[in-house]
């Protein structure tokens, strides 16, 4: 039971992963690895919406677009919420020592 209290104690957690102790190279890794995902989860959804809206309602729009207008943003505004977030965690493990 105890273990169960000093556990919780320490840090957050998401998806069972704790939220705590990255190295300044972790948390750069996973900042650009949160925004890669998303570029291209995003970049696949825009590109299959487009598919049907190309072909179901008889429309000419360009692929590329969605990189550029959906994936590309999605995945720079995520890289800038991760960085200073997993910034924060690391500077926070950093000062805790």
């Amino acid at each position: 039971m105890t273990q169960m209290i000093e556990g919780r104690r320490r840090g957050g957690k998401v998806l069972g992963f704790p939220l705590e102790g990255f190295s300044l190279f972790q948390s750069l890794l996973l900042s650009f690895a949160a925004a890669f995902f998303t570029f291209f989860l995003t970049t696949c959804i825009a590109i299959f919406a487009l598919l049907v809206w190309n072909e179901m309602l008889g429309h000419s729009v360009n692929f590329a677009d969605t990189y550029r207008y959906v994936g590309f943003p999605a995945g720079v505004i995520v890289l800038l919420v991760a960085l200073p977030y997993f910034g924060m965690l690391w500077l926070r493990a950093r000062l805790k020592k």
